[in-house]
């Protein structure tokens, strides 16, 4: 009895030991708190924490695939990676393939930012024609229009931490940024140095997709996001790097 046990427990060891890797994508434009990137590996962050605590709780090994963000959803498609954190449907209107999203997992502000805000409200649709400052690739639905018009134009920075740099540096009077990368950036300046927002563009509900596929454990990567959630943990994750 004792060899049998022993002998099934061996057998179930193996088999987990030998599951398939949870690869998740990291698209090289994120900076933290997001994700820190030392030569082209993630090592810390908001959602490489939160990306290896779900693969540790789903019991399989995690693999980070770092790629410009124009390649991710390609690799979504053709299987190349399983998980894609961080995305909202509303950026994938002509989604292809077989995924299936999680719940809601954080809401994000898009802010309209800049060094010394004026005194009366900043409404983008007034602002005279100038350059904001973006990042290459993201789309910006409330201010698209004022783009197309060449009302406003567009300087691209590869991610948004080198947005908030050159904002903050002059080179240009405003800028767009997600409240996170906002508030880990103003972490490191003095009150009054500190960049300030002046408005809400608005405001996503983000959360992870899963590609449906057999090999990949997609119900339990699913219920261990929602338990996370419900538990507090990714909350607890985020006040570690901003705060409340």
């Amino acid at each position: 009895m004792r060899f049998a046990l022993g002998a099934l427990l061996w057998i179930s060891l193996n088999v987990a030991a030998a599951e398939a890797p949870l690869r998740f994508v990291i698209p090289d434009s994120w900076a933290m708190p997001m994700v820190q990137l030392d030569h082209g590996r993630p090592t810390q962050g908001i959602l490489y924490d939160m990306m290896l605590s779900l693969a540790t709780q789903v019991g399989v090994p995690a693999e980070f695939h770092v790629l410009p963000r124009t390649r991710v959803q390609s690799a979504m498609e053709h299987g190349e990676v399983d998980v894609r954190c961080y995305a909202a449907q509303s950026w994938q209107p002509n989604q292809s393939g077989d995924y299936i999203w999680s719940i809601p997992l954080w809401t994000q502000p898009d802010v309209l930012i800049t060094r010394q805000p004026p005194p009366s409200d900043v409404i983008a649709a007034n602002l005279p024609r100038q350059s904001i400052g973006t990042v290459l690739g993201y789309s910006y639905p409330t201010l698209q229009p004022l783009f197309d018009a060449d009302r406003l134009q567009r300087e691209d920075a590869r991610n948004q931490e080198q947005v908030l740099e050159k904002l903050h540096a002059g080179r240009y009077r405003y800028a767009v940024s997600n409240q996170w990368t906002l508030d880990w950036f103003n972490q490191r300046l003095l009150p009054e140095r500190q960049l300030k927002r002046v408005a809400v563009l608005q405001e996503q509900r983000v959360g992870c997709y899963v590609r449906n596929d057999p090999k990949v454990p997609v119900q339990r990567i699913l219920r261990t996001l929602l338990r996370m959630k419900m538990s507090g943990e990714i909350d607890d994750i985020i006040r570690l790097y901003i705060g409340g």
